[in-house]
């Protein structure tokens, strides 16, 4: 097999998932022998149970080991060397996982044991509301000083995003857990934090977007892994916020934003749905700012702008 991808995907960085692989015996390669896209994949000389890999870049790498594990003549032992980051999706993976019938054995986030042999069993499975998506309508409650309820998300999911409406209570919002969903309600006033966003990487940009309103320097921490995402999250937030006379900065793992009056601006995503969909929260308090390349968000969320024309009244 020959995978291949639109060109930011023969940017991303897939060298640990071929290393592990070559392991156990896969023949795999980057074709172009820098680490991404386009790969081959032959795998019919598979034969390792054993394996380590690094996360420190993304979990789904972890994710695809787990997932073809019990399909294996042998099963596969599963050391992490580094990370992983965005924790809650390996959590999310193992859960989906026993839901189909695979049993996996784990220790914490280091190593995991998939017996071999086992089948995925059919069955119904209810695929809950995605919390990364209801963060845009959250921070749009944070920003606007109003409430928005998103349905049908529960503080009890494993997502690692519900938690963004956490944050925003930190930030000086209220947030009420509903049995139909979640309410986030703006304040008076929005107040900088300092925060781990290792585990919620896809709100970084909206937290970033929401921080340009709050009073201080909002420090995002732990969010290296943003760089190799649709884009370089880091860098696409900063050159954005800045033309909107934010001042924010970044470092290797690090994102700061000091909070002010943002300004209008003509906002370039980058081809990045995350970052289409977040600057268009500020633009509902900024008169003036206008979305480059606005269809980007079909990749995730295809009627985003149907849903987020209902936020007027």
């Amino acid at each position: 097999y020959t995978l291949q991808g639109n060109d930011r995907m023969a940017e991303r960085p897939i060298q640990a998932l071929i290393d592990a692989l070559v392991q156990i015996g896969v023949q795999a390669r980057s074709t172009h022998d820098n680490g991404c896209p386009p790969v081959e994949v032959n795998g019919k000389n598979l034969s390792g149970t054993t394996v380590t890999i690094s996360c420190r870049e993304s979990s789904q790498y972890l994710t695809g080991l787990l997932l073809m594990a019990p399909c294996t003549e042998g099963g596969l032992k599963i050391g992490v060397t580094e990370g992983p980051v965005s924790r809650p999706y390996v959590d999310m993976t193992i859960d989906v996982m026993s839901q189909f019938g695979i049993a996996v054995h784990r220790q914490g986030y280091d190593g995991f044991h998939v017996a071999g042999r086992q089948a995925y069993r059919s069955g119904i499975y209810k695929v809950e509301a995605d919390a990364s998506q209801a963060g845009y309508f959250w921070a749009a409650a944070a920003i606007c000083h109003a409430a928005v309820k998103v349905k049908g998300v529960s503080q009890n999911s494993c997502q690692g995003d519900v938690n963004f409406s956490r944050v925003l209570e930190s930030m000086g919002c209220t947030v009420k857990n509903e049995p139909d969903g979640i309410t986030v309600a703006g304040g008076d006033r929005l107040r900088a934090v300092e925060i781990d966003m290792g585990d919620m990487p896809d709100v970084v940009p909206t937290l970033a977007v929401v921080a340009a309103f709050a009073e201080g320097t909002t420090v995002i921490k732990n969010v290296s892994h943003l760089k190799s995402k649709e884009s370089d999250r880091l860098t696409s937030v900063v050159n954005e916020l800045i033309k909107m006379g934010v001042n924010a900065r970044c470092t290797d793992d690090e994102l700061m934003v000091v909070g002010g009056q943002p300004q209008g601006a003509v906002i370039e995503t980058y081809g990045d749905h995350r970052i289409a969909m977040s600057f268009a929260v500020a633009g509902l308090a900024v008169p003036g700012t206008h979305i480059r390349g606005e269809h980007c968000v079909e990749k995730s969320f295809p009627n985003y702008w149907q849903v987020f024309e209902g936020l007027y009244k």
